[in-house]
Order: C-alpha cells, then sequence, then structure tokens
C-alpha cells in the first residue's frame, strides 16, 4: 500500500529514468581504493555522476547494495565494505538448543550467534554480523547487526493454547521461538493440531514473533499429513501461479509436423525407456547396437527446452522450484504435468523431440567420439527396471516378447554396462552401494511397513549410460566456454578426515592414504567393508565424510566418480541445471555465438547458487518425510522387539539402527544394564564401571520399542535381554 498523500507527487524511486550511473563493480572497486567509508557526495563527486537522473539511479543501486548485503552504512551515513569493517555476511543456522551460527557467503569460518541474539532472528535469515571475539574454543564469535532477508513467511507448527494465550510451536526444532496468535486470528485452530501461521511482526531481542493462522493441516499423525508439513516447513512451492498451468496445455499433447523439421529422425531406432514401475515422467532413452570394436550408444533425453524459454512464466517458476520432490505417496513436480508427464514426456508409440548424445564407446568403456543432436524420436517401449532385470536373467522379456530390435538393443546395452562398470572401477570412483527401504500404505495413506528396494543391473546400467551422457556433455561446454552449470564434487574436506580415519582404524579397516585421498582410496575401503557385517555402517559413515556436491559456472571436477569434468544433462524434465545444459547446447549447435545467448557469467552463479540451494531444500524435505513415517511406522509397534546395530555411541547413550527399514532410535545410557557406564570417544564405546561390560560401534543388539515422539521425531529403545 502507497504511503503517499492523495495527490502527491510518486517518490523518485517509483519514476521511470533512463540514464547512466556507474555499476555495483565500479562503486566496490572505488571503496576499496580509497580504504575507508565514502558519503553519497563523495562517490558521485570520485565516479563524475553529473546529471540529476545518474544521481537518482545511483542512490537507488546505493540502497539495492545495502539490502544485498554488499554495502554498510555506518552511524555517519557513509558507505563501506563489510569485510573492511569486520562485519559476515551469511545465513543464520539455528541449533535446537537456542544458540546459531551464521555461515558466510563467502565461505570463510562459520561465525558463533549467542541464543540472546538469536531472539532476533530465525533459521534460515540472510544477515550482517559483527565479528566481537573468539569463545575458549577458538571459535569465531558474532553479534549481528543488521537482518537483510527474512527466510520464513510461515511457520508449521502445533497449535496451544495456554491461560488464554495462543500461540504454535514450530514443528522445526532449528525455529526455538512459540508464534505468539491473537485470539482473533486463530482461524477456528484447535489445541494440538498442525496449522500454518504467516509471521506478521518479526521477532526481535524482547518479544516472540507474532503471527496469523492461514491454514489448518490436520491432526499431528494424521495419514498423509508428513508430506504436508514438510512442503510448508520447507518452504517447496507447490501452488501454481496464475497463468502458468494454463501456459503448459496451450502446447497441446501432441508435437506439431513443424517443429519436428530440421531435427534428425530416430524413430526408426528401437529407444526405450527403462524406469521405476510408479514413474510417470520419462525423461531419457537409450539404444545400444556393437559393432567393430565397441558399441554405437545413443542417449536421448527429453526436450523441455522447446517449450520452456527464458523469461516465460514457465521458466520463472522452474527456476523458482529449481528440482521436483519425490516424497513416497507424492510428487511436487517442477513443470506442470501437461508437460512433465505429458508432451515431454517419452511416451511409448508417440512422437517426441528430444536433444540425443551420439556416442561411440570402445571396448575398454571409453568414449571415442560424440556429437549432440536436436531429433525426433518415437520410444518402442516404457520398460520397468524390474523388467530388464529378469530379462538379462532368464532371456523372456514381459509383455514385450515379440519385440527382437529391442532385446537385441538391451543384450547390447549389457554388453556395454559391463565394459562401462570395469572402466568406473579403473578409474577408482566410489562405489556407494546402499539400500533403500520404500513405504506401503493402506487406502488411508497410513504406514503399514516398509520395503527393500535393492538396485539391480537394470538400475546400473541407465546410470552408467547417463554419466556418460553428463560427461559428454561438460566436455562440449568446457571446449566450447560457454558459461553453464557444472556439477562439482569437491575432495572430502580436511576436519571430516582425522575422525574418519579413527573410525575405520577402530573397525579394523585399512586407512590407504596418508595426506591427500584420491577416489581411488575410497573404493579401497568399500571393497574391504563388502561384506561384513557392519558394511552399511561404514557405507553411511563414508558417504557422511564427503563434501556436498553442488552447481558451479566453472568446472572442478567430480571428486566421488573420478571424473575431471561432469554436469547434469539428463533430466531436464526434473532439474533446472539440466535445463540450462541443454540451452548452452543448442546455442552452440546453432552456432549463434555468444551475444545471443541468454546467460552471462554472473547470472549463471546466481543461477547455480539458487538450483544448489532448491536442490539441499528438497532433500530435506524428502528426508524429513521418510523420518515421520518411520516414527508413525513404530508408534504402532510400540512393545516389540527388533535386532539392529548400534550405529552411533554418545556420553548420553547408543544409537540404534534397526535391520528392519533401518530405523534410528536410542538407547538411553540410564536405559543400560545395572551399572555405572563411562564413554570413550576415540574407540567409540561405553564400558561398564562394575561389570566390564563394553557396547561399542557395529555390535548386534536387540531392542524394545517403548517410546515415539513424531513431533520431534524420536524413538527411544531398551535393551531386550
Amino acid at each position: 500500500m502507497s504511503r503517499n498523500k492523495p495527490g502527491g507527487r510518486k517518490p523518485p524511486e517509483r519514476r521511470e529514468i533512463n540514464a547512466w550511473a556507474p555499476e555495483r563493480n565500479a562503486i566496490i572497486a572505488l571503496l576499496e581504493k580509497h580504504g575507508r567509508p565514502m558519503q553519497r557526495k563523495e562517490v558521485v563527486s570520485q565516479l563524475k555522476v553529473e546529471s540529476d537522473d545518474s544521481r537518482e539511479i545511483l542512490r537507488r543501486r546505493l540502497r539495492a547494495m545495502l539490502r544485498d548485503g554488499q554495502l554498510v552504512q555506518n552511524r555517519r551515513n557513509a558507505y563501506g565494505l563489510p569485510a573492511r569493517m569486520d562485519l559476515v555476511k551469511g545465513r543464520i543456522s539455528a541449533h535446537r538448543d537456542g544458540f546459531g551460527f551464521v555461515i558466510p557467503d563467502d565461505g570463510g569460518s562459520d561465525l558463533f550467534i549467542s541464543s540472546r541474539e538469536m531472539r532476533r532472528v530465525l533459521n534460515g535469515d540472510r544477515v550482517l554480523a559483527a565479528v566481537t571475539g573468539t569463545d575458549r574454543q577458538g571459535r569465531r564469535e558474532g553479534k549481528i547487526t543488521e537482518v537483510l532477508e527474512r527466510a520464513n513467511e510461515s511457520i508449521v507448527g502445533r497449535y496451544v493454547e495456554e491461560n488464554g494465550i495462543a500461540l504454535v510451536v514450530p514443528d522445526d526444532p532449528r525455529i526455538t521461538q512459540d508464534v505468539m496468535i491473537p485470539l482473533n486470528d486463530t482461524l477456528g485452530a484447535r489445541p494440538g493440531q498442525v496449522v500454518v501461521a504467516r509471521i506478521v511482526t518479526e521477532p526481535t531481542k524482547r518479544q516472540s514473533p507474532i503471527g496469523k493462522i492461514t491454514e489448518i493441516l490436520g491432526q499431528s499423525g494424521a495419514p498423509g499429513i508428513a508430506t504436508e508439513i514438510a512442503i510448508r516447513s520447507h518452504g517447496i512451492p507447490f501452488e501454481w501461479p496464475d497463468g502458468v498451468e494454463a501456459a503448459a496445455e496451450a502446447f497441446g499433447e501432441s508435437v506439431p509436423e513443424e517443429m519436428k523439421s530440421g531435427r534428425k529422425d530416430l524413430r526408426e531406432l528401437p529407444l526405450v525407456t527403462i524406469d521405476g514401475a510408479d514413474a510417470r515422467d520419462f525423461d531419457d532413452a537409450v539404444f545400444a547396437r556393437r559393432q567393430n570394436k565397441g558399441w554405437r550408444l545413443i542417449v536421448a533425453i527429453a526436450e523441455v527446452s522447446a517449450y520452456v524459454k527464458p523469461g516465460s512464466a514457465l521458466d520463472n517458476e522452474a527456476v523458482n522450484r529449481a528440482t521436483s520432490v519425490y516424497f513416497p505417496s507424492r510428487v511436487v513436480p517442477m513443470l506442470p504435468e501437461a508437460l512433465s508427464n505429458g508432451l515431454c514426456s517419452l511416451k511409448p508409440a508417440v512422437d517426441r523431440l528430444c536433444l540425443a548424445c551420439e556416442m561411440t564407446v570402445s571396448e575398454s568403456g571409453g568414449v571415442q567420439r560424440s556429437r549432440f543432436v536436436a531429433a525426433v524420436m518415437n520410444s518402442s517401449a516404457r520398460l520397468t527396471y524390474q523388467q530388464v532385470a529378469d530379462y538379462f536373467e532368464s532371456g523372456e522379456l514381459k509383455h514385450h516378447d515379440d519385440m527382437a530390435d529391442v532385446k537385441k538393443s538391451l543384450d547390447d546395452l549389457h554388453s556395454l554396462y559391463q565394459a562401462l562398470s570395469a572402466a568406473r572401477l579403473k578409474r577408482g570412483a566410489i562405489g556407494f552401494e546402499s539400500i533403500e527401504y520404500g513405504f506401503q500404505f493402506d487406502p488411508r495413506g497410513a504406514v503399514t511397513g516398509l520395503v527393500a528396494q535393492e538396485r539391480n543391473d537394470a538400475h546400473k546400467l541407465i546410470e552408467e549410460c547417463m554419466i556418460l551422457a553428463n560427461v559428454e556433455a561438460a566436455r562440449f561446454l568446457l571446449k566450447n566456454k560457454l558459461p553453464a552449470p557444472y556439477r562439482v564434487h569437491a575432495s572430502p574436506p580436511e576436519g571430516k578426515l582425522e575422525a574418519l580415519k579413527q573410525f575405520l582404524q577402530g573397525q579394523g579397516i585399512q586407512v590407504p592414504w596418508r595426506d591427500d585421498p584420491q577416489p581411488k582410496d575410497f573404493e579401497k575401503i568399500v571393497l574391504q567393508a563388502e561384506g561384513r557385517p557392519d558394511e552399511h555402517l561404514i557405507m553411511a559413515v563414508l558417504l557422511r565424510s564427503q563434501s556436498l556436491a553442488a552447481y558451479q559456472p566453472g568446472n572442478e571436477g567430480h571428486f566421488g566418480l573420478a571424473l575431471d569434468a561432469y554436469t547434469h544433462f539428463t533430466s531436464p524434465i526434473r532439474r533446472y541445471p539440466d535445463l540450462l545444459v541443454h540451452r548452452a547446447i543448442h546455442q552452440l549447435l546453432q552456432r549463434a555465438g555468444t551475444s545471443e545467448y541468454p546467460y552471462t557469467e554472473s547470472l549463471m552463479a546466481e543461477l547455480c547458487a539458487r538450483c544448489s540451494f532448491n536442490s539441499r531444500r528438497a532433500e530435506e524435505a524428502e528426508r524429513d518425510v521418510i523420518d515421520r513415517l518411520k516414527c508413525a511406522y513404530l508408534e504402532n509397534h510400540i512393545g516389540e522387539e527388533f535386532e539392529g546395530l548400534v550405529s552411533g555411541v554418545t556420553s548420553f547413550g547408543l544409537f540404534v539402527e534397526l535391520d528392519y527399514g533401518r530405523i534410528n532410535g536410542l538407547v538411553h545410557v540410564t536405559g543400560l544394564p545395572n551399572d555405572y557406564y563411562h564413554f570413550d570417544p576415540v574407540a567409540h564405546r561405553m564400558k561398564g564401571e562394575r561389570r566390564g561390560r563394553v557396547f561399542q560401534l557395529a555390535d548386534r543388539v536387540k531392542v524394545r520399542v517403548i517410546s515415539v515422539n513424531l513431533d520431534e521425531r524420536k524413538i527411544d529403545f531398551e535393551l531386550a535381554e
């Protein structure tokens, strides 16, 4: 709402102005050169900003730089650089115990924030903080000077009424402040219900946030509510803005003939899709043919870029989402279903546009030649992983037994896979194999059981083909030096390596590196762990020791896959970086040059950061739902006994991972057999003082479920002896 008086003149910031003004980099360079904060009039003078309109643009730019944390204004209203003023710009990472950290944008060391300072912010907020000193542990301590951006428009939590006061207790344990709700803004919520509260007044040091209930999700623990909570708690966009679905539906259900023109025709090839049984969006198809001293391999990928153009409503929402989110009983797609499950999906027996990577692969599994082509295809079959795996075992292809050309391609794909698998092993890529668990639901959506989902040769075949295409896309982009997103995975951080080494040595695993571990070293550990009772525990610890993969505009290689260059090309229906890669490849295929390319280095860096953040957000939301569903399952099995493995040892007890469903819970130290127990952090064990009984990492135990807290996602066990 405008604060101007009726008939008053528009404030300067609302006036359209076309004039020159110094760019942000020039302003920063000026401040760096002078080495001190500068008044606006000094900036105007030094940068020779002469016209009134140019000065107005400069004023707006300075305000925007303040908002983005690039500049800071002191008490004399002079502009300075945060780094020079010992200020740190970053995002708040809160702890459930009340304190928190500022995670710097520039990647420096974290800044500890006390509980008192944390009262004015919530988890995820972006802030400027001043470094005030170091604590006894040598950690930097800080004080929040300014909140740049609020991360939580709404809070999901449990509605409570106490002594005539209404409040929402946040579901996210990292948000430690309750949201106060005026009694006339409760929307009729009842105590115990899970609600969504929109923040009306932000928190301060003296006041908790005040909110207004905008949505009632239902009772905690109700079937299906876990997904609804996670979507809103993690800020997953799930409603389509006006016009987006209509824009997708406007393309129709079939590819117009004019869009097929000028593309390579792959319709006669027996390309097939191979996906999970419940998949609905098919974004990759494969074909292989044995030839002299190798194979011809085609990986055809759904052509999303033909429909989703930069700057369109569809593209804006795709950027906003950045990825599809896959929950056990629901998918929140990146693109409307008219495209994701319809026109872009490589369904069988219909023409579809695609961007194909054609490769010649040697007997040793190396790519000798590759090229990318804009094409049109017609999938010969929609196959499942299990169908293909059964075919490899029996020679029978259920429901497609008359397709000799498809079978021939599958045979050649299988032999190619064996060569690619050997090549992968030779270069030392880390093979993290783990059993995933899916859920069984009753008609109401309540969890009734967990089912192991093991990977077979069909899964691995598709994975290797996709990796090959992704590598070739990265090489093609690097060769032509076009701004694009690379999938970067750095080597493990030093801080985690020492703890990992101690853990492995404690488990009798030989550590193959001294100072600088290579991917091959981790693969050697994987081989040592193979077949051991604690194999999956060792895999989990190895996985936790790795750096997080991220999207970056510059290539730095992929440590886990032992590759010099890597990107994501094969899933543009569900990942925005893949769509960006497709656009870059098309730019090169059309020989359009860089002048018409819509992405600068800085814009690509911004998009990469957003995609990395939203990808992690999706993973956290998916993990949150899985944890809730596991709790919901065990809630119906209190008092029952299960076998498991000690997965962690702490001063307050043992973490036990059940064999069934890999469900984790805690045996509190007070629940151990009658004795005084002492914690040995080096040996990862707990030892009884009187009887000398030892509990250590990887011990097999039988436990009894004694309690489940759905709100906190906590499960308590006791030893069953």
